[in-house]
């Protein structure tokens, strides 16, 4: 009986392990438009996004010196098959763009970040917007 519960607990903390890694976020992108974060817009550049030590739904981004960072939540999202590139994904209203999720190639599960307000009152007024894909690099 211990010697099932010892491998029924291995086995567990190996899948654990296993989901935990799947979903970390670390990639390094050139974003070659501004775009908005919540309320927040970042100008065009190079962006890092690491997800936090302990805290996969916690997101740093990071660019140029005179960009503050800051801390993204997110939820989980998935893909009936794996992403088959880093990226990041943007939702167009118009000439603005909204960080909307983060993929790391031969992963099924993403990122997604909240609608700001800012976003959702564009969403009512132009009805057309487009998805636009941003390629990155996973990074350690």
């Amino acid at each position: 009986m211990n010697r099932l519960r010892s491998l029924l607990i291995a086995l567990a903390i190996l899948l654990l392990a296993s989901t935990a890694s799947a979903q970390q976020t670390n990639m390094k992108v050139n974003v070659p438009f501004d775009f908005f974060v919540g309320e927040q817009v970042y100008p065009a550049g190079e962006y890092t996004l690491r997800s936090m030590a302990g805290n996969d739904a916690m997101i740093r981004i990071d660019g140029r010196s005179e960009v503050r960072s800051a801390m993204l939540p997110s939820n989980p999202c998935a893909l009936r098959q794996r992403s088959e590139q880093t990226k990041l994904v943007f939702h167009r209203f118009g000439d603005s763009y909204f960080l909307y999720q983060a993929w790391i190639a031969g992963n099924r599960d993403g990122r997604q970040f909240s609608a700001s307000h800012t976003q959702r009152q564009l969403a009512q007024n132009i009805h057309n917007g487009d998805t636009v894909v941003v390629a990155a690099r996973s990074i350690k």
